[in-house]
């Protein structure tokens, strides 16, 4: 009776996750308390962000929120932080929270006219180099004025449908329970290829998008949360903003546009993959057979929706109101002129967002380890003692380590406020100082695209119902995101270097910058 009791608490330990991943995660949970105490709490600290990194790595074989909960939950009885201090960390972040809440739920409520709209895109775009061009422009375009996780969230909604369509006709179900994870039932060896090229076509579309949210969200003071503390700080404003980063952005936008049509042209890094003609005739099939059977009930329903798709990007645009507030406002609206008024219609479109948000809150718990034990500050010191000349460039990198294994707008704002105490102490001068504004924001933002943690929208994406019907893994993510990072990462840091003070110089003469 005993062996059976402990092999039922085994077996319902993180459910079906392998036994070696349960006896990791374990093994982490002795660990972490003996080092803390009879070694260092700075070793342990960097011992939790690690073994965080390594549930994120794992999120295929078990959702990062159990596993992760455990060690905040173990870091905070053994004091490697406090309540106060994570509370102080969702407060600094509820913005985001907010906006996880209720913008990824109303964009859920707009699914139809997304839908119509992108599968009109993926249907006249034939070219595989072409398609993943658009995608990637349209996510920079869209970052730049919106947020990333609403525009991540609306190319997962859209990846979704595009899957469940053909899905559906492989199983020849037609309704809104079907199960999209599995695929047991295809027999034929020819259907099951087509299916996998599928899957690694939408992979590679989404990595796009995702990079596109990178390489737009760098440009502009509201791309980033980090960017419109970095622009507080030193005083800039919208068009300041992106004048003053161009010289590294704008290089290393081209730059990022070239590496998204090589890796396509070369079909390098997981990248490469056209869409079956088989599914191309079922979506051509799906998209002609609904628009016959559209109604005028579900033609209005189009049209409010691309009412409040303009008002959504109006209101982001001009900051009319926090993100979160603006979700809310999309969902009142989409739900009272759709039609939708059932309780458990409305709770469906929360079911995404909601398991990210609990994430999220953990993963500001690890944050709050990384502040209470002052993980970072040997790397902040060893910056601001180095010389004026290296400090761009250590800036630059240090801010892309940090933000690749950490959370780049509690890096962005930690070297911004200690390179404010630089100015006002005198060991830096202001043209220095502004200098360095610019290599944490693109520091914090570009070099992290490194890892699903240094960017939410990658993070977000990883730990979306969509990655695993696509097969899209922590480790598949770092694989095709290398040749970004490598491009991105190298023409940041020679841009740094070399062209920020010249093409400075050259904007003040040009006006566009005032001097100082």
């Amino acid at each position: 009776m005993e062996i059976s009791i402990r092999r039922a608490v085994v077996k319902n330990f993180l459910g079906n996750s392998p036994d070696w991943y349960k006896l990791a995660i374990i093994v982490f949970l002795i660990i972490n308390p003996l080092v803390f105490f009879f070694v260092s709490p700075f070793v342990a600290g960097w011992m939790l962000v690690v073994e965080f990194i390594f549930t994120l790595a794992m999120a295929l074989k078990c959702y990062p929120l159990q596993p992760g909960g455990l060690l905040a939950i173990e870091a905070v009885i053994i004091g490697m932080t406090s309540p106060k201090q994570i509370g102080h960390e969702i407060s600094n972040n509820l913005e985001v929270i907010l906006l996880l809440i209720f913008m990824v739920a109303g964009i859920y409520f707009m699914k139809q006219l997304l839908l119509f709209v992108f599968t009109k895109l993926l249907l006249s775009i034939r070219s595989k180099k072409m398609l993943a061009l658009a995608f990637c422009l349209a996510s920079a375009f869209l970052s730049a004025f919106l947020d990333a996780l609403t525009v991540i969230a609306v190319v997962i909604s859209v990846s979704v449908g595009f899957y469940s369509i053909y899905h559906r006709y492989l199983s020849s179900q037609h309704n809104d329970n079907i199960d999209l994870s599995d695929d047991q039932f295809i027999d034929n060896e020819d259907k099951r290829q087509t299916l996998e090229q599928f899957r690694a076509f939408l992979r590679s579309l989404m990595m796009h998008a995702g990079v596109g949210t990178a390489l737009g969200g760098v440009m502009t003071m509201v791309g980033e949360p980090q960017n419109l503390i970095i622009a507080k700080h030193v005083g800039w404003d919208f068009m300041t903003f992106f004048i003053r980063m161009s010289p590294v952005t704008v290089p290393v936008f081209i730059c990022g546009l070239l590496v998204c049509l090589l890796v396509e042209h070369f079909k390098m890094f997981g990248y490469g993959a056209e869409l079956p003609e088989r599914v191309r005739s079922v979506l051509e099939d799906y998209a002609k057979k609904t628009a016959e059977k559209r109604t005028r009930q579900e033609k209005a329903q189009l049209v409010v929706q691309a009412l409040i798709g303009i008002w959504l990007i109006v209101a982001l645009a001009f900051h009319l109101a926090e993100v979160g507030l603006i979700g809310l406002s999309v969902i009142i609206m989409a739900t009272a002129f759709c039609g939708i008024t059932e309780e458990h219609a409305l709770g469906k479109a929360f079911e995404e967002a909601l398991p990210f948000t609990a994430l999220l809150t953990v993963f500001f718990s690890v944050v709050a380890v990384i502040i209470d034990q002052q993980l970072f500050t040997p790397f902040i010191q060893f910056v601001l003692q180095s010389s004026p000349a290296s400090q761009l460039s250590l800036f630059y990198l240090c801010n892309g380590l940090l933000s690749a294994v950490s959370d780049n707008v509690f890096v962005g704002t930690v070297y911004i406020n200690e390179a404010l105490s630089a100015l006002k102490s005198g060991l830096i001068s202001q043209q220095q100082y502004e200098f360095l504004a610019v290599a944490i924001n693109t520091g914090t933002n570009l070099p992290s695209v490194a890892t699903p943690n240094g960017q939410a929208a990658f993070l977000f994406l990883l730990t979306s119902a969509l990655s695993p019907l696509i097969r899209l893994s922590y480790g598949r993510m770092v694989i095709m995101a290398l040749p970004y990072t490598i491009v991105m990462t190298l023409v940041g840091l020679l841009c740094v270097e070399f062209c920020l003070l010249p093409a400075t110089e050259y904007l003040v003469k040009l006006g566009w910058v005032i001097p100082l």
